[in-house]
């Protein structure tokens, strides 16, 4: 790289992770000459950082500048556009720097921290060290009210209606910039606005692009606000800075045939690189599209089998077929692309065939990034494993490559283990050679035996077609009768089912009638509410209990009291009911505890029904609860006399009898 300033970064005191804040060398390189700063604060650094806008920070480990992700997060959050984060010593595995520096014929001292942050600078300018991405190329843009409205007073609805003004029409600017962008360069985006009271409450744009494409930056005014940020990723991701070969990326292709195909790209990543439909386009345009993004892996449908148009494609590539095996609801293929977003169906189903596809291989694929060795094409390897080999079997085959590319060094005489080692490496390789051979072999085979298998099909459905023909005409007149009978008897069935449920609205509505009714007189005061009661019976009394309860004061209504006694009236009494209402006598038991329970029990009293509520004329309840308490008075008085009058007589025969 030449002209370009580049910051090394290296921690010269303390750690990012303890109490007090680190100290670093900064070492800038720019035009190829270096100079040093010493023990800087990092807070000094960004703010050198948002005035000079280097291209590159490059540091041996990324958490030297932060403790955790999160704070990670919140530093490159601060970057400038443009400036990228480099870690020198490689991704996701770690390679000492002064292995690395030596392989580039650099040497410096490791207990200095200016020559490691020179060292970083310099392998960075070189090209060595992958860019730390933390944001997927998704940018959120969020335009909200800048106050809060508050409780107001008499003018609470003009002030709203001047803040949703406010955001509406910041939101319409950001459509309008949005609807340039996407006719100028094809970035789609997706809006969701919120309505409220003379305008928007709020407005969220997702817009498939990164912050840098976007010409919106985050700005606040008196009514309204906007806030712009980039989608964080699930994992950190590094994107090596140079590329160890020109090939071609391998992906994961979804497609949805038909009249309108669906095509959804990914990288082995799980990245999306394109997404679109087409109507009309032809099987050849569509391998070419596909090409132009790279070497498909695996070519997936989301049905399942798959159809003939994608198996066709996926022969063009030799790739891996694939689909789910089951059918995918819709909510399910909804739930998938809502974090990439889709403008139609097509485009849906495409990319929910890419993304199963890529889930069903991602543990592997972790498997495969834990187990690689350093500096291995973890893209390669997971191409291998796709194919069919083991983890093992995969880094075996790109050891070898690596081998058989090296140069042939000076040949030197070779000891008598290493001949040994040399001559079994040598007829394993002769056995994997045959073995490939051989499954070779039996693929072409297997490709003739399905192309016998196709002649076959297609003189099949020759034969069936011509056979469907010959029974159409014969039994096309039964078909039909059968069919308008059918069709007589549902319009049958229909007709009886229409009426059953106009009977029932009808009934329904004759019980709401009555229900609002009672309810009226009752808020009227027209009118006492009476729980009814099926039966005198204890499950009767529990049902209505569970129902809808009994408390102290209610009046019930025993729809038919016959069959009840002592025991099922004391239950009543101990819900403390205030009257028991009945259209018939009740047995002398029942009426017997009752009246000792002191609880009215009233006869012929006219009721309004309506399911298992009445209501009674207060007035009338009223007085036959009196009319009943001035009974129950006379009946008590009576009591006692006779009550009286026995212990009267009682006395007087044992006087007879000299007892007393």
């Amino acid at each position: 790289m030449q002209n370009t300033l580049i910051y090394g970064i290296d921690i010269a005191r303390g750690s990012s992770r303890a109490r007090e804040l680190p100290r670093y060398a900064l070492a800038i390189l720019k035009d190829g000459e270096v100079s040093h700063q010493k023990m800087l604060r990092r807070q000094k650094i960004f703010n050198m950082v948002q005035r000079d806008r280097p291209e590159i920070i490059a540091v041996d480990n990324i958490f030297e500048l932060a403790a955790d992700r999160s704070e990670l997060l919140s530093l490159m959050e601060r970057l400038p556009e443009g400036v990228k984060l480099v870690q020198v010593t490689g991704g996701l595995h770690l390679e000492p720097l002064v292995r690395i520096a030596r392989k580039h014929g650099l040497s410096f001292d490791p207990e200095n921290p200016n020559d490691e942050a020179e060292a970083c600078a310099r392998l960075a300018d070189l090209g060595v060290g992958h860019e730390v991405s933390l944001f997927e190329d998704i940018t959120k843009i969020k335009v909200s009210r800048a106050r809060s409205l508050g409780r107001g007073g008499w003018s609470q609805n003009r002030y709203r209606r001047k803040v949703h003004g406010a955001v509406l029409q910041r939101s319409r600017e950001i459509e309008n910039v949005l609807k340039d962008l996407s006719r100028e360069k094809g970035i789609r985006f997706e809006a969701v606005n919120v309505k409220g009271f003379g305008g928007y409450v709020r407005s969220e744009f997702t817009v498939y692009a990164k912050r840098g494409e976007i010409p919106i930056h985050p700005m606040a005014s008196n009514d309204a606000q906007v806030i712009v940020r980039s989608v964080e990723r699930d994992k950190i991701c590094y994107i090596p800075l140079k590329q160890k070969h020109e090939r071609r990326k391998f992906t994961i292709v979804g497609i949805d045939p038909g009249t309108t195909v669906g095509i959804a790209i990914l990288s082995l990543d799980g990245d999306l690189l394109y997404l679109k439909s087409f109507r009309g386009i032809t099987p050849d345009e569509v391998v070419k599209l596909i090409a132009e993004y790279g070497k498909p892996a695996v070519i997936a449908s989301d049905v399942t089998p798959m159809p003939g148009s994608v198996e066709k494609i996926r022969r063009s590539f030799n790739a891996v077929p694939a689909s789910p095996g089951i059918e995918i609801s819709s909510e399910e293929k909804i739930a998938l692309g809502k974090t990439f977003g889709y403008s139609n169906d097509h485009e849906r189903d495409a990319l929910t065939a890419a993304l199963l596809t890529y889930r069903s291989y991602k543990n592997i694929f972790t498997r495969i990034e834990k187990r690689a060795p350093l500096d291995a094409d973890l893209e390669l390897l997971k191409f291998y494993v796709i194919r069919g080999d083991s983890i093992e079997a995969a880094i075996e085959k790109i050891r070898a490559t690596e081998v058989s590319e090296k140069p042939k060094a000076r040949e030197s005489p070779e000891k008598p283990d290493e001949r040994a080692v040399d001559e079994s490496l040598l007829k394993m390789r002769e056995v994997v050679q045959r073995q490939g051979e051989q499954i070779q072999n039996l693929q072409e085979y297997l490709e003739e035996l399905k192309e016998e298998l196709r002649v076959k099909n297609r003189k099949i459905s020759k034969l069936e077609s011509r056979l469907n023909s010959f029974k159409k005409e014969v039994y096309s007149e039964v078909r039909k009768s059968k069919e308008i009978q059918i069709r007589d008897e549902t319009i049958e069935s229909l007709k009886k089912e229409l009426s059953h449920k106009n009977k029932t609205v009808k009934e329904l509505r004759r019980r709401s009638n009555k229900l609002r009714k009672i309810q009226k007189m009752e808020i009227r005061g027209e009118g006492t509410p009476v729980k009814v009661i099926a039966a005198f019976t204890k499950e009767s009394i529990a049902e209505t209990q569970e129902k809808y309860g009994l408390k102290e004061g209610d009046i019930v209504f025993l729809e038919n009291p016959s069959g009840g006694g002592a025991a099922t009236a004391q239950i009543l009494i101990e819900a403390k009911v205030h009257a028991v209402l009945i259209p018939e006598d009740i047995s002398h038991a029942a009426s017997e505890t009752f009246f000792k329970g002191n609880v009215p029990v009233l006869r012929d009293i006219s009721l309004e029904r309506a399911e298992d509520f009445a209501i009674a004329d207060p007035e009338i309840l009223k007085t036959s609860i009196a009319a009943w308490g001035k009974e129950a008075e006379i009946k008590h008085r009576k009591a006692k006399e006779d009550q009286l009058q026995s212990l009267f007589e009682e006395y007087r025969s044992e006087r007879r009898r000299g007892l007393v």
